[in-house]
């Protein structure tokens, strides 16, 4: 990339950095002016690349552009970052990104484990995953989940979705991408509060761990400090991925948990609200056969719904292992505290189950559970996969186990 920059383009750099067009916020852009023929005011990362250009760790083409929907390969982006970020480097006799791949290895931001530190490798462009880990060590934060990256990145606001739900990990980054997420690592380090894309944490919570519902119904899931200091995990962390596949005692059924996914009734944007449409013919379950005709889960949007998106691997005795189960579950924490009211009104003030044709099949795999209005009596609050078969053979995998903050003692 070659400096293109006439002292009129300096002015208007000078000029829009004046007016207080700093701000990174996608959710509150104002008219920027660039000196490049193909970012207008209006493209959603004008203020941005307005900002790299005029810090210097980007620069035009000698043709009055920018390229902003051009591809980025991992070099020019680790050259960018370190640039950004005004980390030392030293002078090499190798290629040109040398010194700024020697940097970013001192810096932490990248490891000899993602990929080969050679030119084949160096030259590909970058994927959005390999992007936000290293935009998630720029900023401090680590693990050792290679899959948590894109969560870590987007739960701290350094990237949002390239539409509603949709994180595209294997997507290619662009200019203007690359830009936007490396301002919002410098905004971030100097200790300011970004705007978080939730859609996005929630897809990336699911890619991570195989749910959403730290995500979605964060305030459901909650333990008490004791649980946690003795845990030495967060909540999130209880969640155990390897339970989510379960196999009878005889190796005769499995079946497997591909993802347990948290949908708000109360927000229409929800991108997994597909997973239970049609809603207006979606019922609860409460073992009253002459309620539950009547009994719409459309009526009860101050809800969430839990939808198992699951299969079964193997069953070689159907007799044993009801066939007719795709998977089964059990959540417990969330009980009534009137079951008068729950039984024989209908009343919606614990964790019921959803049909759409039949209640007896309960031909949809998923619970609803008030926002409000529940309970928690003597069982914690759990989330269990269970063989379909009862007696000897049946066993349950708990994935998920939390004390609880109202637990009777």
């Amino acid at each position: 990339m070659k400096k293109h920059f006439t002292l009129v383009a300096g002015i208007a750099l000078a000029v829009a950095l004046v007016l207080g067009t700093m701000s990174i916020k996608t959710s509150n852009i104002q008219a920027a002016t660039t000196p490049f023929s193909d970012v207008d005011q209006a493209h959603w990362g004008a203020i941005a690349i307005t900002q790299a250009v005029s810090k210097g760790y980007v620069d035009g083409y000698t043709n009055g552009t920018f390229k902003p929907e051009s591809s980025v390969t991992r070099a020019e982006f680790v050259k960018m970052v370190v640039s950004a970020m005004v980390l030392e480097t030293t002078p090499t006799s190798g290629k040109w990104y040398s010194e700024y791949v020697d940097a970013a290895s001192t810096a932490g931001l990248y490891e000899a484990t993602d990929f080969n530190n050679n030119e084949e490798a160096w030259t590909k462009v970058i994927t959005r995953e390999e992007m936000a880990r290293i935009a998630a060590r720029a900023i401090g934060e680590t693990t050792k989940e290679e899959d948590k990256w894109m969560y870590l990145a987007t739960k701290t606001g350094l990237i949002k979705g390239v539409s509603t739900g949709q994180i595209a990990p294997n997507g290619l980054t662009t200019r203007a991408q690359a830009i936007v997420v490396i301002e919002r690592i410098l905004s971030k380090n100097r200790g300011a509060s970004l705007d978080v894309d939730k859609y996005a944490v929630g897809s990336a919570e699911i890619a991570w761990h195989g749910t959403n519902i730290f995500t979605v119904m964060p305030e459901m899931w909650v333990t008490t400090e004791r649980e946690l200091k003795q845990a030495r995990k967060s909540v999130e962390e209880m969640w155990k991925e390897e339970r989510m596949t379960i196999t009878s005692k005889d190796g005769l059924y499995q079946a497997k948990l591909d993802a347990l996914i948290a949908i708000d009734l109360d927000d229409p944007n929800d991108p997994n609200l597909g997973l239970i449409k049609p809603i207006n013919t979606l019922k609860w379950f409460n073992h009253h056969p002459n309620t539950e005709n009547h009994l719409m889960v459309k009526d009860q949007k101050n809800s969430y719904i839990l939808y198992f998106k699951g299969r079964t691997i193997f069953n070689k005795d159907t007799k044993r292992y009801n066939p007719n189960t795709t998977i089964k579950f059990r959540v417990d924490g969330f009980d009534s505290p009137d079951r008068n009211a729950f039984f024989d009104n209908g009343v919606l003030n614990a964790t019921a189950r959803l049909y759409r044709d039949s209640s007896y099949k309960l031909d949809v795999p998923s619970v609803i559970i008030p926002k409000t209005g529940t309970i928690q009596n003597y069982s914690d609050l759990a989330i269990r996969l269970q063989t379909p078969a009862g007696g000897f053979w049946f066993s349950e995998s708990i994935i998920l186990r939390l004390e609880g903050l109202n637990k009777e003692k």
